[in-house]
C-alpha cells in the first residue's frame, strides 16, 4: 500500500485532477505574464517582515496548490530582485530569452535525468550540440567535449581536479601542488584550491590588470625556486567579473605549454562574447586551452543555472570523474557519452536544454546580434560617463562591464545612493571596489537594456 495514500493528493500523483488543472493554468498565467511584461525590479525584505505576512508555510495539512502559489507570487517572489530587469546591472546578472524561459518549463515538467546517455539520450544529444557550438567558437578540435555543470565554481573545480590528475602523471613524486592565476581571478579559483587542499599562486598582473605570459613565467619560476609545491595548472580569465578584463590568453597559454602545465580559461562571463565578431580577436589564444568554462546563464541568454565546461581531451576528464559502482555498471557498458563522467556531479538535471532550445529556435546569428547590442550599449554608457561632469570612467571597457567613480564620494555615499536607487525601483547597482577604493559598475548583459535606462540611472548621480 502506498504510505502516502492517506495524506492529501500525493496518492493521486499521476491523476491530473481539476484542482491541478486550475493550478497549472494559474502557474502558466503567472509565467506568461512575467514574460510578456517588463519584469519587476522588486527587492529584499527582512525575514521578520516576510514571516509577519505569510507565517508558517509548511503545515501538517498543506496550504493547497493555489494558495501556496499565491504566497509565492504575491509575497515571496516580490522579495527577490529580478536578474533580468533591464536596469539590474549588478554583479553579472542574467537575461534569459523568452524561448529559454519557456523551455525551462518544459524541462521541469518532463522529469528528465541528464546524468547518463541511457536515461537521457535525446537531451544529452541536444546539450552536446550546444557545447559543440561553443567549442567551435573557441577553435577547439572536433574531439573536444564536456558537460553543462551547475555553475562556474563547479566547472572550474571539476576542470582543475582533472588538471591535477594530469600533473600527477607528469611528476609522480610531487607531494604538494599549486594553481597559478591572476590576483584578479574569480573567487572560485581560491575556493577550488581550498577544496582541493592545494596552494594558490596569485600573480599580480603588470599590464593594467591583464595577466600576461611574462607575468606567468616570472611568477611560476620564482615560486618554484622558493616553494616546495609544484604548479600544475595556469588559469587565465577571459573577462574578469569586476572590470571585464581579458587576460593575454595567447602569451599565457604559450608559457603554460612551455612548462607542460594545464591551461584553463575561466570565461564564465566573458567568453560568451566569442560569438561577437567585433571582439573575437580579443580572445586570441583561447584555442590553446586544455579546458574552459562559460556560463550561458550570464551572457548567453539562458536561465540559471548552466555552466558549459569543455575539455580539449574529454577522455582525460572521464578517467578522473567517472564514478564506479555495481549499480552504475550498465551506464558504462555501451560506451556512450555520459555527462556525469565529466564533472564532479553524478545526478544532474538537463540544465543545458533551455540554452540549446533558444539557440535552435533563434539561430546563432541572433545571438551574435544580441551580443553586439550589449557591447554597443556598454560603449555608449562609457561615453556618457566620460561626458558627465561629476563622474570619472575607471578604464575603457573591453567587454560590457563599465566601471566608474564619483568625485568626492566615499563608500557610505555610494551605498546610500545604491539603496535609494533600489528603493525607488530605478535600478540595482551595488557598490564594488578596485584597489581598495569604492567604485560603481554597470554589467550590461541584457539586450533589452536601452540607452534611456543608462541615462535614467546616470541622472541620479
Amino acid at each position: 500500500m502506498n504510505i502516502l495514500s492517506q495524506s492529501g493528493t500525493l496518492c493521486r500523483m499521476h491523476e491530473f485532477t481539476s484542482e491541478l488543472e486550475v493550478l497549472a493554468n494559474k502557474a502558466l498565467a503567472y509565467s506568461l505574464a512575467r514574460l510578456k511584461d517588463d519584469p519587476p525590479l522588486d527587492g529584499p525584505r527582512s525575514e521578520e517582515d516576510l514571516f509577519a505576512e505569510v507565517g508558517e508555510t509548511i503545515t501538517s495539512k498543506g496550504l493547497g496548490g493555489v494558495e501556496a502559489l499565491a504566497v509565492f507570487t504575491d509575497v515571496l517572489a516580490r522579495a527577490c530582485i529580478s536578474t533580468d530587469h533591464p536596469r539590474n546591472l549588478a554583479y553579472i546578472p542574467s537575461a534569459p530569452s523568452e524561448h529559454a524561459n519557456l523551455f525551462d518549463l518544459v524541462v521541469g515538467a518532463s522529469a528528465l535525468y541528464g546524468g547518463s546517455w541511457q536515461e537521457g539520450a535525446g537531451a544529452v544529444f541536444a546539450e552536446n550540440q550546444a557545447l559543440r557550438w561553443i567549442a567551435d567558437l573557441a577553435g577547439l578540435p572536433s574531439s573536444a567535449g564536456g558537460v553543462f555543470a551547475q555553475g562556474g565554481t563547479v566547472g572550474n573545480l571539476s576542470a582543475l581536479v582533472v588538471a591535477r590528475a594530469e600533473g600527477r602523471k607528469r611528476w609522480p613524486k610531487t607531494t604538494r601542488w599549486a594553481i597559478a592565476c591572476s590576483a584578479e581571478a574569480h573567487s572560485s579559483i581560491a575556493s577550488a584550491a581550498q577544496v582541493m587542499d592545494v596552494d594558490l599562486l596569485l600573480i599580480e598582473p603588470t599590464n593594467n590588470g591583464k595577466l600576461t605570459g611574462a607575468d606567468v613565467a616570472r611568477g611560476i619560476d620564482d615560486f618554484h625556486k622558493e616553494k616546495s609545491a609544484r604548479v600544475f595548472a595556469v588559469v587565465a580569465t577571459a573577462g574578469t567579473t569586476n572590470l571585464g578584463i581579458i587576460d593575454d590568453l595567447k602569451s599565457v597559454g604559450i608559457e603554460a605549454k612551455k612548462r607542460d602545465l594545464w591551461f584553463h580559461a575561466d570565461g564564465a562571463y566573458g567568453l560568451a562574447a566569442l560569438c561577437a565578431p567585433s571582439v573575437r580577436e580579443k580572445f586570441a589564444g583561447i584555442e590553446l586551452v586544455d579546458s574552459l568554462i562559460v556560463d550561458p546563464h550570464k551572457w548567453l541568454f539562458a536561465p540559471f543555472d548552466a555552466c558549459a565546461l569543455i575539455y580539449r581531451n574529454p577522455e582525460l576528464a572521464k578517467e578522473v570523474h567517472t564514478q564506479s559502482a555495481s549499480y552504475l555498471d550498465a551506464l558504462q557498458e555501451s560506451g556512450s557519452w555520459n555527462p556525469s563522467d565529466y564533472a564532479i556531479n553524478l545526478t544532474r538535471r538537463t540544465r543545458g536544454l533551455p540554452f540549446w532550445f533558444s539557440l535552435a529556435a533563434n539561430g546563432t546569428d541572433a545571438y551574435s546580434a544580441a551580443m553586439e547590442q550589449t557591447l554597443e550599449i556598454a560603449q555608449v554608457a562609457a561615453q556618457k560617463i566620460r561626458e558627465h561632469p561629476r563622474l570619472e570612467l575607471l578604464l575603457d571597457p573591453e567587454l560590457s562591464v563599465v566601471a566608474f567613480t564619483k568625485a568626492g564620494w566615499e563608500k557610505s555615499d555610494y551605498k546610500k545612493w545604491s539603496d535609494a536607487l533600489l528603493a525607488d525601483q530605478i535600478g540595482f547597482i551595488p557598490t564594488s571596489s578596485h584597489k581598495g577604493q569604492p567604485i560603481l559598475r554597470f554589467a550590461i548583459v541584457n539586450p533589452w537594456t536601452k540607452v534611456s535606462d543608462i541615462e535614467e540611472i546616470l541622472d541620479t548621480l
